[in-house]
């Protein structure tokens, strides 16, 4: 072995600078898996000695079974199940208790519409999460029957973003179709999958906008332009489908029949989001139009870097085009993370692009930065 170790540093030294340089770089990424432990434990450990959540107001953005704290649970999941740490679980299993694993609109003063709203879906995930490592039934039912209900209940279609019993906006992709696929998976039903393709394929030819190969946030943005004069495509939205498309594909069995449409979307949407990266390694709040907002996203690229990373590790990219795309992403993300292990510049709840600050971080930012570092961590294995 030291023998062919010398014999490759003799060669290494024969090649041009350019290929030197190439090679180095292929070796620096991913980083070794105790650096990316090292920093994803200190950015999961800040968040949990820094987690607050609303038990009198707003409970639909501030409650602890809230969209935004739900993308951190999905996160802390899958870095916890990457990492082999499986001390964190006990987080989450308090998380659950309190929440009394039930989807958060049996509780009481939501309106009806509630129950069909893909935020108040995205709880699911988690709980069907933990249900896969713990197997307790509590964690299962009121998931299962919340989407009963909603199949058997079927709710207005009209595409218009008031109506909510839709999934009339891109966000709500990453929301609830996951919770469906996985429930096919452990029901071994496909009346879970019917469902989730039919009304994916649905959101999907309303928003999805063939000619940029991206996704309008909802129809209030069909006619609106960037101060540039193009479309507003927003930065995190298109971030939500892109790390929807992953999350169907990880629970959807190699041979399904329903494969094909979402590899195929994932293989001309992505490469697409790729060709948007700012220069520093960020994408931007607004896709097309980041003059308009210069300062760095970590949620929309911590989402989008999720995508590329999986796609990568499964072959759907080609990891000599987009490993270095992918690279540039998690320096970006790095260097957002302050010493205490803060993860900055993440937007402020909305709905379109908005300014954002160095000091501006959210659970749902940490939760998709947990997913992207976790599908990083796996290309070392």
């Amino acid at each position: 072995m030291k023998t062919y170790t010398k014999l490759f540093f003799l060669l290494f030294l024969f090649l041009p600078a350019e290929a030197q340089t190439a090679i180095l770089s292929c070796c620096a990424f991913p980083p070794a898996e105790s650096e990316i432990k090292s920093l994803l434990n200190k950015v999961a450990d800040w968040q949990i000695a820094n987690f607050s959540y609303s038990t009198t107001r707003n409970l639909h953005d501030d409650g602890i079974s809230a969209w935004t704290n739900a993308t951190l649970y999905i996160g802390m999941c899958e870095w916890t199940k990457t990492s082999g740490d499986s001390a964190r679980y006990r987080w989450l299993m308090n998380i659950g208790d309190i929440s009394a694993w039930k989807m958060p609109s049996n509780f009481a003063g939501y309106p009806k519409y509630q129950l069909y709203h893909a935020d108040e879906l995205c709880m699911g995930q988690f709980y069907l999460d933990m249900f896969d490592v713990y197997g307790k039934r509590k964690m299962l039912r009121s998931v299962k029957e919340r989407a009963d209900w909603i199949m058997s209940h079927p709710g207005d279609t009209a595409m218009n973003i008031s109506n909510k019993q839709s999934w009339t906006w891109c966000d709500a992709l990453f929301m609830a179709p996951p919770v469906y696929a996985h429930l096919a998976k452990i029901e071994r039903d496909d009346k879970y999958l019917r469902f989730m393709d039919k009304e994916f394929k649905r959101t999907c030819v309303f928003l999805y906008d063939k000619e940029s190969k991206l996704f309008f946030r909802d129809s209030s943005y069909f006619g609106k332009k960037e101060a540039n004069g193009k479309h507003i495509f927003w930065g995190r939205g298109n971030g939500w489908v892109a790390a929807a498309l992953v999350n169907i594909l990880k629970l959807l069995p190699g041979d399904s029949v329903y494969r094909p449409f979402y590899e195929g979307l994932f293989q001309e949407f992505i490469p697409h989001l790729a060709e948007l990266q700012s220069p520093d390694g960020f994408w931007h709040a607004s896709l097309l139009d980041p003059e308009s907002y210069p300062s760095p996203e970590t949620s929309a690229t911590a989402l989008i870097a999720y995508a590329l990373a999986y796609g990568i590790n499964q072959g759907l990219l080609d990891k000599e085009e987009y490993l270095p795309v992918l690279e540039k992403a998690w320096q970006s993300l790095v260097s957002a993370v302050n010493e205490e292990g803060k993860l900055g510049w993440v937007q402020p709840i909305g709905a379109d692009p908005k300014k954002v600050t160095a000091d501006m971080t959210a659970h749902y930012g940490v939760g998709a930065f947990l997913l992207a570092g976790s599908e990083i961590c796996r290309m070392r294995r």
